[in-house]
């Protein structure tokens, strides 16, 4: 076995790397608080009424469930949640966004709202949603930044 202080400090940079930086945690788990925030908006316009809009009801359903799914695997990420996990939850966050502009310019399944109505879902929404895409971001530089090896580090020899 080589003992060489540069193999030694790349064992101690690849165990390290495993575990994300307490920033990207924190981050993750915000993100997880956010999402589940949005699906709470879904599902508090799910109840008041949007379940009987055709089609756009389900979709109010499902985005309700995919947040409630997701987000707690996020808020209670003590070590990186899988990046298919992250992926879903950003997609659910984006999905939410991409409805919500839908239907306030070209409709969805023929339902059209306008500005920031209902007031105040539509903008707590809207907050929720991008800060919990922004948070997974943020976090997933952080922990690719983290996993990198230094420069200065010479090759590991085979």
């Amino acid at each position: 076995m080589n003992d060489t202080p540069a193999f030694v400090s790349r064992r101690i940079l690849a165990m390290t790397a495993a575990r994300p930086p307490a920033a990207a945690r924190a981050l993750t788990v915000a993100a997880g608080a956010t999402l589940i925030a949005s699906g709470v908006v879904h599902a508090q316009l799910y109840l008041d009424g949007y379940r009987y809009l055709h089609a756009v009801g389900m979709l109010f359903l499902l985005q309700a469930a995919a947040s409630f799914g997701f987000g707690p695997l996020l808020a209670g990420a003590l070590l990186r949640p899988p990046a298919l996990i992250q992926l879903a939850a950003a997609g659910t966050a984006l999905g939410a966004l991409a409805g919500f502009a839908a239907s306030r310019t070209t409709g969805v399944f023929g339902f059209i709202e306008h500005g920031l109505q209902p007031a105040p879902q539509a903008l707590i929404s809207i907050v929720t949603e991008c800060a919990t895409v922004l948070a997974l971001l943020a976090a997933g530089y952080l922990t690719v930044r983290h996993g990198k090896l230094p420069a200065s580090l010479p090759p590991a020899a085979s």
